[in-house]
């Protein structure tokens, strides 16, 4: 628990502190609001967002680079799990107006690179970022998959994308008080579309969650540990942080070679 607001997130800064600093990243934590096997809570993927962004944005800051971290997003897309009771789903569509509000926002106040920090699989920001991009030109927009930011076969055992080893052993670390024991959480098996361009990966469609799996996870977490999740928070909040101080008061043009 912390004793002091962090003058980095948002939600627990205060307008006297705020007007003594300059932002020039702004970062939106995105997550969900979805089943995540037997044993751990439905909001998981917004805790975790939480947490990397509020990871990254000290380490940033402990550098010089100032990041103003936003309240996450609860709720994300999640159209193959509508049959899944109070798996909250989100189109597209809206995440898009909800963005063009928060720019107009960031904008304002002078901010010119904003981050997603996106903790859930289904949200896909490509094409929304491709379309703001046009409607603000002057504004560098990105997207980190948290979850993507560091290698995780050197950690984990089981591979999955959901509810699995790697997500287990975060929220082990993160919050083992909201946990259902391990003994209780599903094998994490799921199902495969078996034609080839869907196993070789150049065809894709969605998954019909309920039909890939029994009891909503994909992957094996039994051999999840709040050790591991610690190392690999450790690494990519690291990571993220470096890019944060990358980016940080330099003009597009700088950023490429």
């Amino acid at each position: 628990m912390n004793t002091k607001p962090r003058p980095y997130v948002l939600a627990e800064t205060n307008w006297k502190e705020i007007q003594q600093h300059s932002f020039d990243i702004v970062v939106l934590p995105w997550g969900a609001t979805e089943a995540h096997n037997y044993h751990m809570p439905y909001a998981t993927d917004n805790y975790q967002a939480d947490a990397i962004a509020f990871g990254a944005a000290e380490k940033a800051w402990a550098k010089g680079t100032k990041v103003l971290v936003l309240p996450c997003i609860p709720f994300g897309v999640n159209t193959g799990q509508l049959d899944i009771a109070y798996c909250m789903n989100m189109n597209p569509s809206t995440q898009l107006a909800i963005l063009k509000d928060v720019c107009d926002v960031v904008l304002r106040h002078g901010a010119t690179k904003f981050i997603i920090l996106n903790g859930h699989g289904a949200n896909n920001f490509m094409s929304i970022i491709r379309e703001l991009a046009g409607l603000y030109p002057s504004l560098f927009i990105s997207v980190i998959n948290w979850f993507q930011s560091a290698r995780k076969d050197d950690i984990f055992v089981n591979k999955g994308d959901h509810a699995d080893e790697m997500e287990t052993s975060v929220m082990m670390h993160l919050h083992p008080e909201i946990l259902l024991p391990i003994e209780m959480a599903g094998d994490g098996a799921s199902k495969k579309f078996t034609p080839k361009g869907f196993q070789e990966g150049w065809a894709w469609t969605q998954r019909p969650w309920t039909k890939i799996t029994k009891d909503t996870g994909s992957g094996d977490p039994s051999k999840a540990s709040p050790e591991k999740g610690k190392i690999f928070i450790e690494k990519c909040t690291d990571n993220i942080s470096e890019f944060f101080c990358e980016i940080n008061n330099k003009q597009i043009d700088a950023l490429l070679k």
